[in-house]
């Protein structure tokens, strides 16, 4: 049963395949992120893991039963109760419900773990698939995200109150 972790070092490897097993079909909903990240991703694990240990994010990752990455969830900018939210999955379990269940207990966790209040979450307005995760896991549409928030493409800011 897939498991969501907190990222640490060890799990660089299984995030890398994770990454470049989906680059084409990540791109085709959402911005590349290019080269560079991949040449230089041991630096910016270790970016990551610096951030998180600082608490201005936490970071997980949905880990199979093999110890491969499923899904990447994110929290950004944890400040004043609140936090974005962002979340892939690979491929091989797009549309079974594995995002909004991870997104959900990351929900939980959130509230739990890192005592926040309030999650917001944008998509773009051609994709129905992240628009009905957030749905299904209890956001709501609170506003326009401009195409600055989301990598060139208008969309909607969702917005979810956590229960502590």
């Amino acid at each position: 049963m897939p498991e969501l972790k907190q990222l640490h070092a060890c799990h660089a490897p299984a995030v890398l395949a994770f990454e470049l097993a989906n680059r084409t079909y990540f791109a085709a909903s959402i911005p590349d992120r290019g080269d560079e990240f991949y040449d230089q991703f041991p630096d910016r694990h270790s970016a990551l893991l610096a951030e998180q240990e600082a608490g201005i994010c936490a970071f997980y990752v949905l880990v199979a039963d093999d110890d491969s990455v499923l899904g990447r969830f994110n929290l950004y900018d944890l400040e004043d109760g609140t936090a974005r939210l962002g979340y892939r999955v690979a491929r091989q379990v797009a549309g079974r419900g594995v995002a909004t269940k991870s997104v959900r207990e990351l929900c939980r966790i959130a509230a739990a773990r890192h005592g926040l209040c309030t999650l917001r979450a944008a998509t773009s307005h051609d994709n129905a698939a992240s628009q009905k995760v957030l749905t299904k896991a209890g956001f709501v549409p609170v506003g326009p995200a401009t195409p600055a928030d989301l990598g060139g493409k208008p969309g909607t800011w969702y917005q979810r109150d956590l229960q502590p």
